[in-house]
């Protein structure tokens, strides 16, 4: 006898999917270039760990524990999180150096470090288009998505293959103008699923500072801020049912009847 499975109550609102919730119980994984966590935007990190390339050794070093932002990127992203979920908890799994440039390979090591450590979302506001890459993040993703984990990952800032957020069980975005960060628009045509605010947007960045920036990196975070308040009120919902959600509340969504 099959096991059963609750099913999504219908119509799919955003009071259905969100009202009352905070983010309380969702772990988030920052995969980034490291969080500040003394920056008021962002409140506190319950887990850090920093990876890095041993040449020497030819493999990855993990060396957990607190560590600083050592470019502001992954602080902008924590801190667009904590917005929508503030009572999310952060993990920062940094694989980023000083020039937001990192091995690909450590990439792939923190992502799936953070799904084996019990991040229930996962925002990747960075990517790989290297086609030699294309195997291990596939993998990677299907991981994910059979462990319940959700993935949620910034498009290429140019026309290019994006690893993994062009993957189907992977929640990609990319920037729009609006401004609402409660408001994001369904891609009827992916890879990309959504477009989310991310132009000129005023984010945390270094030494408790805000900056005005633009790019998919913070779109991106938007929905993962999103994404943890949904699962802090419906912790039962898969990757797949997630993302059939955010399709449901977004804004040019329309009924069959609406015309």
């Amino acid at each position: 006898m099959l096991t059963p499975i609750r099913r999504i109550d219908l119509p799919v609102t955003k009071e259905w999917a969100w009202d009352g919730a905070t983010g309380a119980g969702i772990d988030v994984a920052v995969v980034d270039s490291g969080i500040d966590p003394a920056h008021p935007a962002v409140g506190s990190v319950e887990r850090a760990i920093a990876l890095s390339w041993d040449p020497d050794e030819e493999e990855v070093r993990y060396a957990e524990g607190p560590h600083e932002d050592l470019f502001g990127h992954g602080t902008a992203c924590a801190g667009i999180i904590k917005h929508a979920a503030p009572d999310a908890t952060l993990t920062s799994v940094r694989v980023l150096g000083e020039r937001l440039s990192g091995k690909g390979v450590v990439f792939a090591a923190g992502l799936r470090w953070a799904i084996e450590h019990g991040a229930r979302v996962i925002n990747l506001s960075l990517s790989t288009g290297r086609e030699d890459y294309f195997g291990i993040f596939h993998e990677i993703a299907d991981e994910a998505a059979f462990a319940g984990v959700v993935l949620v990952c910034a498009t290429n800032n140019v026309p290019a293959p994006t690893y993994p957020g062009q993957f189907s069980s992977v929640i990609s975005v990319a920037a729009h103008d609006g401004k609402d960060p409660f408001s994001i628009d369904a891609n009827p045509a992916p890879p990309v699923d959504f477009g989310a605010p991310g132009m000129d947007v005023e984010v945390p960045w270094l030494n408790g500072t805000t900056i005005v920036s633009t790019g998919n990196s913070f779109a991106a975070p938007h929905v993962t801020g999103l994404v943890a308040r949904i699962l802090s009120k419906h912790p039962q919902l898969t990757p797949y049912d997630v993302k059939s959600v955010l399709r449901a509340i977004s804004t040019n969504a329309r009924a069959e009847t609406d015309g």
